[in-house]
């Protein structure tokens, strides 16, 4: 004997004479409540016992899964009775819904037909879904009875593919509304009522097919599920919109629908049947509900909470700054730095200096925090906030001073090294293009530098660089950095420009970890100088400057190769920042240690240290640019520094013994 498909939940409540009691599902407020004690599993199993013993587990099980779906969704009370109606669902089964969203859409409907008076002579109801193309589950004239629609409703599998929406409202129109498919004929004034149910955009026109369905009598319910396109929906319902465009925001939602759409078919009391959520008082309307607020109160922007009616919005109140409620009335207060008058509404500034405790060397201002000093023009307030001192206008890096600033009186003026000239600008010097230099500089990459303060350091190179005369028979330049251990960026003879040495200092990568500040300065003895590095042979007698920037103390002996670097006859600078010793600073430079070493106690100010090495490293003699370099051995070169000689000893005799 072939077994027929089990019966729905809703068979075995339906009837009269069953063992187990009739239960119902109320849902308030978004909580349900059994308002029947539900079905034991042991007596739903002995419901069952007609069928087959070794089926009945399964069975159980399985209900065991659908009964929070069916129960969730189920109708309460008795079925809307508004009359005979044709009713069309047309769903949206798109790849866009997803399984467990098309399963709630299908415990929906199941739920929505418990509520119709369903009925040859009563709502006769017909489904279709589409994507890409229309599909008719039943017509309206297939079923009579509300369980035959369910087992098809259940047995429903969604198609999975576009969303032709335009396609399935033509479908329902011409056929699924036709007298073939089970509709009563237009004499009988039935009312005819297409619900559609989408969740996105359809990939085909809607507006005109819709008119002529609206044309030809069909009332049409447009509902949007979460990614619905709100413009869709108001081309296909029916006027007035309000009353049929639907948007929730997800499938869970979509029982708030039935709920209004019950309500406006059989004119229920939603405020009697559904969680309103009126913070007052729920008013019922035709299909819907609207909250009211109790007397002395105004409805939020929820449309739900009251608020109590603020006196201060009403703009008669008259205070100057603030308004504030009060229970029947209101007062005003000024905002932070003012004081109320007289009148109770105007608001005056404090005024903080007239207390004459404020202490300002110079002047007193009050302001909204508090009275504040001053100081006059020429002078700059101390940190102490009270007292002034004469404006330093050099005291910083703004001033725009290539080598050195001086301050007189209210302003400043700019200098520059003996031998060279201030420019037109006020503040530039003529660059430092006598004689050739070797320069070498060693710079601290140890991890107590930190990478913000590295960039400083490489844009203090920089700036270093500005001022010479970089070219291959020039000034050479060649960096090494150092930390636990000593890397050569780049060697003397490799960049012959100015601009290609900023480059290669600014790509330059931090290193970290120790300071090892010996062993740089033996790898800038034995290899930085060195002819293979670029170093120009000691016959040429071009100078050889070694410029060491550290900011802490090293963590090995600097005396050994200090001591050698300068018996190799290199010139030697320290720059020292922050926790620099100064003991070994000056025990890396070369004599006299104050033209040698430079301090500054951290790396946003050692802008100024550039004036004293602008004027140190910039030789005053030396072989001229493209000048042909000669061993001065020779006897032109002889000549040539007797001339030389000669001419300073008899400047410095115009100068100062004459």
């Amino acid at each position: 004997m072939r077994l027929q498909p089990p019966l729905a939940p809703a068979a075995w409540q339906s009837p009269p004479r069953a063992r187990c009691p009739r239960c119902y599902l109320v849902q308030l407020s978004g909580t349900l409540h059994p308002s029947a004690p539900l079905c034991s599993r042991a007596e739903l199993c002995a419901r069952l016992s007609i069928m087959r013993g070794h089926y009945c587990w399964s069975l159980a099980l399985l209900l065991f899964f659908l009964l929070p779906w069916e129960t969730k969704l189920q109708y309460t009370g008795e079925a809307c009775r508004s009359g005979p109606l044709d009713l069309v669902f047309v769903i949206d089964s798109s790849r866009s819904v997803r399984p467990f969203e098309f399963e709630t859409m299908r415990q929906f409907l199941v739920g929505l037909l418990r509520s119709l008076d369903v009925g040859r002579n009563a709502t006769r109801v017909g489904v279709i879904q589409y994507s890409s193309q229309v599909q008719r589950v039943f017509s309206l004239g297939a079923f009579s009875h509300r369980e035959d629609m369910e087992r098809a409703i259940r047995d429903l599998v969604p198609l999975a593919q576009g969303t032709m929406t335009g396609l399935a409202i033509q479908y329902a129109m011409n056929v699924a509304f036709s007298e073939a498919e089970g509709a009563r004929p237009l004499g009988e004034r039935v009312p005819r009522v297409a619900v559609i149910i989408t969740d996105g955009r359809p990939q085909d026109r809607v507006a005109e097919v819709a008119a002529q369905a609206r044309a030809r009598g069909i009332e049409i319910y447009a509902v949007g599920v979460q990614r619905a396109d709100v413009g869709s929906l108001r081309a296909m319902a029916s006027p007035p919109l309000e009353e049929h465009v639907f948007l929730v925001e997800s499938f869970d939602h979509i029982q708030e629908f039935g709920l209004q759409f019950q309500g406006r078919l059989c004119g229920k009391d939603l405020c009697a049947e559904w969680g309103h959520g009126c913070q007052h008082q729920c008013v019922s309307a035709p299909g819907t509900f609207y909250c009211a607020c109790n007397s002395g109160y105004k409805l939020a922007a929820d449309e739900k909470s009251c608020l109590a009616i603020d006196l201060c919005a009403e703009g008669t109140h008259g205070c100057e700054h603030h308004c504030v409620n009060s229970r029947g009335s209101y007062f005003c207060r000024c905002r932070a730095g003012f004081v109320l008058q007289q009148d109770q509404r105007s608001c005056r500034a404090i005024d903080y200096c007239s207390f004459g405790n404020h202490s300002c060397q110079h002047e007193c201002v009050s302001t909204l925090g508090g009275p504040r000093c001053r100081c006059r023009e020429g002078y700059d307030l101390l940190p102490d906030g009270r007292r002034c001192q004469v404006r330093d206008f050099c005291n910083g890096v703004d001033h725009g001073c290539e080598f050195q600033c001086v301050s007189q009186g209210l302003s400043y003026r700019c200098l520059c090294p003996e031998g060279r000239q201030l420019q037109a600008d006020g503040k530039s010097c003529d660059r430092c293009r006598e004689g050739h230099v070797d320069l070498v500089m060693l710079v601290d990459g140890s991890k107590s530098v930190r990478p913000q303060n590295f960039e400083l350091v490489k844009r203090f190179v920089n700036q270093i660089v500005d001022f010479l005369d970089v070219s291959p028979e020039g000034t050479r330049i060649g960096l090494v950095q150092f930390s636990s251990r000593v890397r050569t960026e780049f060697p003397l003879g490799r960049y012959g420009t100015a601009a290609e040495v900023k480059q290669a200092v600014l790509a330059v990568e931090y290193m970290e970890r120790g300071t090892m500040t010996g062993l740089a300065l033996r790898h800038m003895v034995e290899h930085s100088f060195s002819e293979a590095q670029g170093a120009r042979p000691r016959a040429l007698n071009v100078p050889r400057v070694g410029l060491v920037f550290t900011d802490g103390r090293s963590q090995d002996d600097i005396s050994v190769w200090a001591a050698r670097a300068k018996e190799e006859g290199i010139v030697m600078y320290a720059v020292g920042v922050g926790k620099a010793v100064e003991e070994e600073l000056r025990q890396i430079a070369s004599e006299p240690a104050e033209l040698h070493v430079s301090y500054s106690p951290d790396f946003s100010t050692m802008t100024h240290l550039l004036e004293t090495l602008k004027g140190s490293i910039c030789p005053e003699e030396g072989i001229g640019a493209g000048t042909e370099l000669r061993s001065p051995c020779e006897c032109e070169s002889l000549v040539e520094f007797q001339g030389r000689t000669l001419g300073a000893f008899e400047g410095l005799a115009r100068n100062y013994i004459l």
